[in-house]
């Protein structure tokens, strides 16, 4: 079921015809349409002139700017099988399942800027055509292909297509920016863009009017960044997100011990800094009670206004107002944090599943779990040492710790697997040893290919995947079940690292950050012995069946 939360310009287009154009409060979002109510949200995407609704079936609906807001009625979007959207000032883009990305706009298609084409089959180079992530910029759209290579489209009035060139330049067709890229970053309202390369170094490229770009006080004067350029002085961390604004950037980072910190640069008169009177020309930290001691799951910005969520359901902003986009009940700008009254949420025993997104002066908060992150909640349970339980030494002597159960799930079943891959691990420097562990836990080659090819050999292929998890059902070692399902007045015993692999509900226990300590669920009596088995064997081999 969808819970969608609204607040601010209720214009361009109007999506509650009874309210007022600004609505400063959080109030409950409702489709005309009683079957869109009961669809899944996967997510929103809104710029200043549409708001595009995902659903998690792969279909969209999309509420566009008419001149008569009294009529506004959403249009379903007719390409099947998408997997994101995203929507700038003017343009809109569709990712779909398949890797093809379908665009409009007055910036993409001048001569009929209603009509999606399809953007990635312009790409010259027929081996980049399958795009693994888009993001839009105000005017201009990023797309991040399956090779690692990142392409632009659009407006590069300000630089933001990273041209080394000194005149206006539009282009018609995706041009190549940058090779060996990891992720893309840019936002609706912004015409400056960022991108992290393979080895993990930050560029960007774009409007530098108030140094958003974040280049230091020695770049500050600079108005235009027209080619893609190393930011310096990052904060040290994993870069989890930077979400751009019109005239700032926000940087999230998580530390080594896994605590989420916020960065901000640009200008601080449009209030989107988190910081009263300073302009920053560089990243530097947002210091704020309200989450100091909490962990950050997201943030999101508008034109000039910022909100963040929080493990312990705080829904917190700062920034510009007028139109009530912070949802305070007033119109005043905010320009330190402030957290925000919500409506009694539906869902709130699991706020992960919650998320954010801001448009040109609106924001959503929105219930989506996630179906289908396995590979990513492995990556998080490679860096939860609480599950680690067997050691890797690296060639100068660093200890990685990694979980034995999830490397049996990974690696192939002969005992010397395990050996080998230490024989590996024991020529490989700390970052390198970082990477094989994630290939291995994610299944994802494309991280370091040539690291790839040493390991490929030991790691299961996955036609054999459920056959390692059914020997690990049948064989398991009891020391390694260390949690507790009652049934009946009996106890059954299974290894936490195999629930979260198969379960939503299990995932968000043990991974969520306010998780519950306990060792023990709900009683599952209500189930049938035969009931049991099924999910017994399921939860190991995946497979709906009794035990054989």
């Amino acid at each position: 079921m969808n819970e969608i939360i609204f607040f601010g310009r209720n214009k361009y287009p109007k999506l509650f015809k009874n309210e007022p154009d600004s609505i400063t409060k959080p109030i409950q979002f409702k489709f005309e349409n009683e079957n869109e109510n009961e669809k899944q949200i996967k997510k929103i995407s809104t710029g200043s002139h549409s708001t595009i609704f995902l659903f998690e079936n792969g279909k969209a609906i999309e509420y566009l700017n008419e001149e008569d807001d009294s009529n506004q009625n959403p249009e379903k979007i007719q390409i099947e099988d998408i997997q994101k959207v995203t929507v700038s000032n003017w343009d809109e883009a569709i990712l779909t399942i398949e890797g093809n990305v379908f665009a409009k706009g007055s910036y993409i298609n001048p001569e009929n800027p209603k009509e999606f084409i399809n953007i990635s089959s312009l790409i010259e180079d027929t081996n980049d055509r399958i795009i693994q992530d888009i993001v839009s910029g105000e005017n201009t759209i990023y797309l991040l292909t399956s090779n690692q290579n990142v392409y632009g489209i659009g407006d590069n009035l300000h630089g933001e297509l990273g041209i080394d060139s000194t005149i206006v330049y539009e282009t018609e067709k995706p041009i190549l920016m940058m090779k060996n890229v990891s992720k893309i970053f840019s936002g609706s309202s912004s015409n400056h863009f960022f991108l992290l390369n393979s080895n993990q170094e930050l560029f960007g490229c774009g409007d530098n009017v108030y140094a958003q770009v974040g280049l230091g006080e020695s770049r500050k004067e600079e108005t235009k960044i027209q080619k893609l350029t190393k930011i310096q002085n990052i904060p040290k961390g994993k870069i989890i997100d930077i979400q751009c604004g019109y005239s700032y950037s926000i940087m999230l980072i998580e530390n080594e011990n896994q605590k989420r910190k916020l960065y901000s640069c640009g200008d601080y008169e449009c209030n989107g800094l988190g910081k009263e009177d300073e302009d920053t020309y560089e990243f530097t930290e947002i210091k704020s009670s309200l989450f100091e001691d909490d962990y950050i799951l997201e943030i999101s910005c508008g034109y000039s206004h910022t909100l963040i969520l929080t493990s312990n359901s705080k829904l917190i902003g700062f920034g510009y107002n007028f139109y009530g986009q912070l949802g305070t009940g007033d119109t005043k700008n905010k320009s330190i944090q402030i957290q925000i009254e919500l409506p009694k949420l539906r869902f709130n025993e699991n706020i992960s599943n919650y998320h954010i997104s801001c448009g040109y002066h609106k924001s959503f908060l929105y219930y989506s779990p996630s179906f289908s992150n396995l590979e990513e909640d492995l990556i998080k349970l490679f860096r939860r040492k609480e599950f680690c339980d067997i050691s890797f030494k690296t060639k100068n002597g660093e200890i990685i710790e990694a979980h034995k159960l999830i490397l049996k799930y990974r690696l192939n079943q002969n005992e010397n697997q395990i050996e080998k891959l230490q024989e590996i691990i024991s020529n490989k420097s700390i970052k390198e040893s970082n990477q094989i562990f994630e290939m291995i836990y994610s299944n994802n080659s494309k991280i370091n290919p040539i690291l790839y090819s040493e390991i490929k050999e030991i790691i299961n292929s996955n036609e054999k995947i459920e056959e390692t998890m059914k020997r690990i059902y049948l064989n398991e070692n009891e020391n390694e079940k260390d949690f507790i399902i009652e049934r009946k007045e009996k106890q059954y015993k299974f290894p936490k690292l195999i629930l979260i692999m198969r379960s939503e509900l299990y995932r968000g226990m043990f991974l969520s950050v306010t998780e519950d300590k306990s060792n023990k669920v709900t009683d599952y009596s209500e189930l049938s012995n035969k009931s049991f088995q099924i999910l017994e064997y399921w939860i190991y081999s995946n497979q709906i069946k009794g035990r054989n």
